[in-house]
């Protein structure tokens, strides 16, 4: 079995994420369309934030770099990270009138979901290179990226300033590819900038329509996920990770293996944030020095826990909470029928 990544143990933080801050506004009245939605719950949002909470509350420490608007919406966001025990020294606040994005969320049924994104002039869109804190990453044992940052400037040179820093003070890289097809100008330019940032990277997590969008500058027609994984061990990764939706996902390793791990039953609500709970979970094992398959169906579990519930990151589940799920599940006492 392929063992975890190795990490700097002497390092002080364990964890760093950079990238988009937002709020989510979950609808109240599920099972009905949006248009028949009529109040809305505020939570924290983004996906590298959610990863962030979802690091924190299964007890690493933990940081953001990022950008706020300078209204109660950034308040609220900022506020929250602290209550949370995450260091939020690296976000600063944006000055030149910017707003907080905004993702409303639509729940048909537990499948059928959709989000409808405000992001016209965002904050975090607005993070500088100037602006990534070098000591933040530096005291960082793991760094994550996540691809909506790349979709614009300047947030996307903050980016590459990061990993950079990752670079050069010898930060394992995770990218989650969170693809938004709204922040982007075309898909030849989505295209090139996740792959300059994908070649820095030790952990790739993405769906198979993300791994597609990456290829389309090259030639794997039959969208094999082999040879999708193998282009990046040609690089810096050591594990790609390649989603499938309920068909589950599949790791790939730079010795040539592959692994999945055993799903989890949930009492689903809604469909988002599966993906950060899952990278959370997933992380978190690595960091733990387990295996591949292990930190896999813990990170299915923790997704499980979420999309049972009506918010991301009020939802992200601390440890034991995750250990007891998995349990819970092997004996027969939690089924898709009954949570």
């Amino acid at each position: 079995m392929s063992k975890a990544i190795q990490f700097d143990t002497a390092k002080p933080l364990d964890f760093v994420a950079v990238g988009r801050l937002c709020i989510d506004l979950n609808a109240n009245e599920i099972n009905r369309p949006m248009e028949e939605t009529v109040t809305f719950t505020k939570y924290v949002g983004g996906s590298p934030a959610n990863i962030c909470i979802g690091m924190s509350r299964l007890g690493l420490k933990s940081a953001f770099i990022g950008k706020v608007a300078n209204d109660q919406m950034g308040r609220f966001i900022t506020g929250y990270l602290n209550k949370e025990g995450i260091d939020a020294s690296g976000v600063t606040v944006d000055r030149t009138g910017a707003v907080t994005g905004l993702a409303f969320t639509e729940i048909k049924s537990p499948t059928d979901c959709s989000i409808l994104m405000y992001r016209d002039n965002v904050a975090d869109l607005l993070l500088e290179a100037g602006e990534v804190r070098e000591e933040l990453i530096a005291e960082a044992k793991l760094l994550l990226i996540s691809g909506t940052a790349l979709a614009q400037s300047p947030s996307r040179e903050a980016v590459f300033q990061a990993l950079d820093y990752a670079k050069k003070h010898g930060a394992v890289i995770a990218f989650d590819l969170d693809y938004r097809p709204y922040t982007w100008t075309s898909d030849e330019e989505t295209a090139v900038y996740y792959n300059l940032a994908a070649e820095k990277c030790d952990i790739i997590i993405g769906t198979r329509e993300e791994f597609d969008m990456m290829e389309r500058l090259g030639n794997n027609p039959e969208r094999d996920d082999h040879i999708t994984a193998a282009k990046w061990f040609n690089h810096s990764a050591d594990i790609v990770i390649i989603k499938h939706g309920k068909d589950g996902s599949i790791a790939y390793t730079k010795d040539g293996s592959s692994h999945r791990a055993r799903s989890f039953p949930a009492k689903v609500v809604k469909t988002f944030g599966a993906g950060d709970s899952y990278a959370a979970g997933f992380l978190y094992g690595l960091m733990q020095g387990w295996d591949i398959s292990a930190s896999m169906e813990f990170g299915s579990a923790a997704a499980c826990i979420v999309i049972s519930s009506h918010s991301c990151s009020d939802a992200m589940p601390k440890a034991p909470q995750v250990h007891a799920y998995i349990e819970a599940c092997l004996k027969g006492e939690i089924t898709a029928a009954s949570n």
